[in-house]
This record gives C-alpha cells, sequence and structure tokens, in this order.
C-alpha cells in the first residue's frame, strides 16, 4: 500500500535511509551487535560521527574554521543555549512564527533583546525586508523557514554582525551560502534524520567572548572539545543522518535537490492558486518551498475534504493545531509523484463540489 506522507516532523526520509537504519539496528556492519547496543566511545561508532561531521561540511561547503555538533534537547533547546553562550547584552532578532517568537522569549532571560520586525499581527503572513541590523549587537537571529504558517526567507541580510539561523525545517533543502552564518542549528527530524538530536554547525571564532559562567551542557565549547560526545549521544539518530547525507551527496547535493524542491511546490501552489476552492493566504514572495498551508474557503466542506484524502492514503495533510486548515510537508524525500497524487485529488474534489 502505497502511502503519501505530508508530516511535518516527524517526517518522511528516503527509503534507502530507513531500510539501512532498520538492519543497522539488527546488525550494524555485520558486527553481531546492535546499533542501539554500541558503545558511543567504540570505534564503530567513532567512525560514524567522523563521517558524519565530514559529510555536513562537505554538503554545505564549510572549512574547519566551524564545528559540527550533534546535540540532543531540539531547537527549544537552542533557542536558551545560543543567547547563553553568545549575548552579553542585546541581540537582535526577528519574529517571523510561532517557533521565532519563542526563542526571542528565551533570549530576554539573557539580556536585552531588539525585535527588528514582527509578524505577529499579520498572523505571520508575511516577512519584511526593510529592517536594519544595529552594528553594536552581539548577534543577529532569524529563522529560516516557519513550519507552521508556510513562510521561508529567501534572503539573508549582509552584516558584520553574526548571524544566528534556526534552520530546522529547511536545512540541507536548497544551495546556499552557509559560511554567512555564524552559528546554524536544526532539529533533525525534518530533512535529516529521526527525532532527537540536533544539529549545530558554529564558527569557533564566536565562542568564549562571553562574561557569564556556563553550565557544563550548555557550553558549546565544552561540546567541541568533547566531540559531541561529552554524554551518550543519540547514536541512532546521527547513525541515521549520516545515511541521509550520503543519499543528498549520491543524488549530486543541495543544487540538484533545491530544484526538485522549487518544481514540486511550484505545481501545488500552481493548483492552490487557480482554485476556486483552495487558497493560500502568505504573500507570494514569502512562500515556503518546505511547508505549503492552504484552506479551504468554504470552511464548511473541510470534513468531506477530509474524508476524501484520508481515504486515499494521505497522511499529515492537517494543518498545525495553532492555524487550521491544511499544510502539505514537501521535504527532501517526498517524491514528486505525492504531491501529483495529492493534486489529482484536489482537482477532483473541486469537480464535485465547485
Amino acid at each position: 500500500m502505497k502511502i503519501h506522507n505530508f508530516n511535518a516532523g516527524p517526517s518522511i526520509l528516503p527509503k534507502e535511509v530507513v531500510i539501512k537504519s532498520a538492519q543497522s539496528i539488527i546488525n550494524l556492519n555485520k558486527s553481531g551487535l546492535s546499533l542501539l547496543e554500541i558503545s558511543h566511545r567504540s570505534l564503530d561508532f567513532l567512525e560514524i560521527i567522523e563521517k558524519t561531521t565530514h559529510l555536513v561540511k562537505y554538503i554545505m561547503n564549510l572549512n574547519d574554521d566551524y564545528a559540527i555538533l550533534f546535540l540532543q534537547g531540539g531547537a527549544t533547546l537552542q533557542f536558551a543555549m545560543v543567547p547563553y553562550n553568545l549575548m552579553n547584552q542585546e541581540a537582535a532578532y526577528l519574529d517571523t512564527g510561532f517557533w521565532a517568537h519563542n526563542a526571542i522569549k528565551e533570549a530576554k532571560k539573557f539580556g536585552k533583546v531588539n525585535i527588528l520586525f514582527s509578524g505577529r499581527k499579520k498572523n505571520y503572513t508575511c516577512i519584511s525586508k526593510n529592517y536594519q541590523i544595529p552594528y553594536n549587537v552581539d548577534y543577529f537571529h532569524c529563522t529560516s523557514n516557519n513550519t507552521i504558517v508556510g513562510t521561508q526567507m529567501n534572503k539573508f541580510p549582509k552584516t558584520t554582525v553574526p548571524i544566528v539561523c534556526d534552520m530546522s525545517s529547511d536545512i540541507l533543502s536548497r544551495k546556499i551560502d552557509f559560511s554567512q552564518f555564524s552559528l546554524i542549528y536544526a532539529s533533525a527530524q525534518k530533512n535529516v534524520s529521526s527525532a532527537g538530536m540536533t544539529i549545530v554547525i558554529v564558527k569557533k571564532d564566536i565562542l568564549g567572548r562571553i562574561k557569564r559562567e556556563v553550565p557544563t551542557y550548555m557550553d558549546y565549547q565544552i561540546h567541541v572539545q568533547n566531540n559531541s560526545i561529552l554524554n551518550t549521544p543519540n547514536v541512532f539518530s546521527i547513525y541515521t543522518s549520516m545515511l541521509t547525507l550520503e543519499w543528498i551527496k549520491n543524488k549530486g547535493g543541495l543544487s540538484i535537490l533545491e530544484k526538485e524542491n522549487k518544481y514540486k511546490t511550484k505545481l501545488l501552489y500552481d493548483e492552490i492558486d487557480k482554485s476556486n476552492l483552495f487558497e493560500n493566504k502568505i504573500d507570494k514572495e514569502d512562500r515556503s518551498k518546505m511547508n505549503v498551508s492552504f484552506f479551504l474557503k468554504k470552511k464548511n466542506l473541510e470534513k468531506e475534504f477530509n474524508k476524501m484524502w484520508k481515504k486515499e492514503n494521505i497522511v499529515g495533510l492537517d494543518g498545525h493545531r495553532f492555524v487550521g486548515g491544511y499544510r502539505a510537508s514537501i521535504y527532501n524525500a517526498l517524491p514528486l509523484e505525492s504531491v501529483q497524487f495529492l493534486i489529482e485529488i484536489m482537482k477532483e474534489f473541486e469537480k464535485k463540489f465547485s
């Protein structure tokens, strides 16, 4: 039975990654041991984490000025770790969505937060491009893609201030200059791996500048010194990340994925835009290429539409509980066939109820 998985996270992974990950749970590298049984300080795992680190740098075209960390606690922990490690007095933030708003709330516990733009009053349906980053802040924080409402930053500002970016829902989905960022963090359960692990990519020269004492686990420098194994890491998620990164490399890298993702989302947005029943509420220039949100113009038809797509083995199409409607998350591993199938269901529904 073919399942069309539009879940926002945890989300679809490449089929070969799922198969190899499952096999590793039974027997890792013909060792007779499960991946879940090996020591995180064994040669087998040290080779896994070394290869995963190398692949991140290779695919993102980053040099050894950057450290790659595989931590726990999700992006939510990073909302606090970032200001704990980087904020002396003041930082600048963009409030472009629910998770960006939560990052701001955490940062306010460590110092002054200068909110350069907030889309809250407009229900986060747009992202401003007319903000100015003060030269004297400790860092500038942005969220590249807003999963809940479906907006995405297409350009990033040029500034001498360190840029910190939450890329949880669009990391490795497009080719950009990653060296413009001083710190990138991303929970892995969307384009990279299973839930429970967060990738942190940090330029080493921005660390060690703050005056406060930082608790051991919250200190990036200590994680760098310990190669992400200060404590037992999420061995399974790191291994699955390695397999996904190999899949990305073998496909031809981020430029190929970006082309595929643009094509998939264009098909769906085009169908929504010409529809009499469906609509997207995001400013066109800010539409996400990862999370396509849409609504029925006639809310009373929702029950019928839900019945139709669920009957056809489509999963994960419900919108976020905060906004309602629908959300098709079109991550790297989602095949074009699934997008085309969803469009056919939407057309069939329109014929029946328009």
